[in-house]
């Protein structure tokens, strides 16, 4: 594959993760108040933590993506790329159930179903390019505790997430 072409192919895919963070984070603007007047489990961490680390985690991400759509282009990774779109999608609507809609139930559901798709999509990257799937280990790491998480503050505060 020519230079100039990964160098676009590199920068799409930061791209298409830093659109779903976007899409994502427009429900989270105004989460800290929100956030902060939930009754949180001792081990939850504070809220400034939230950005740094979903920041590597979407650069890991569109690096991951970007080894696999390396290896033939689209066609050649469908099924990885695909599952890789669809988590994406599934990340970006779990912001907007819990923080935009406070819909705790249904965002549970969501990232269990996110869970779901990161597991699939880790192990078609590997099989595609393993450092593509160990590049998703930290953010299933992430999200396995974010699980918790999400499932703890929504039965903390049933009035407020349902």
């Amino acid at each position: 594959m020519p230079k100039n072409k990964q160098i676009i192919g590199f920068v799409g895919w930061l791209a298409v993760s830093s659109i779903a963070a976007g899409i994502g984070s427009a429900a989270s603007i105004q989460a800290s108040p929100f956030y902060t007047q939930l009754i949180r489990p001792d081990w939850a961490p504070p809220p400034n933590l939230f950005g740094p680390v979903w920041t590597i985690l979407y650069a890991l991400m569109g690096i991951a993506a970007w080894l696999v759509w390396r290896v033939g282009g689209f066609r050649a990774a469908r099924t990885a790329l695909t599952l890789f779109l669809a988590q994406l999608a599934i990340n970006a609507l779990w912001s907007w159930l819990f923080f935009g809609w406070h819909l705790g139930g249904l965002a549970f559901a969501d990232i269990i179903l996110l869970w779901v798709l990161i597991v699939a999509t880790l192990i078609a990257f590997w099989r595609v390019r393993p450092l593509a799937g160990a590049l998703l280990i930290p953010y299933l790491l992430w999200v396995s505790f974010a699980s918790a998480l999400n499932y703890s503050v929504w039965q903390l505060n049933p009035q407020i997430l349902g």
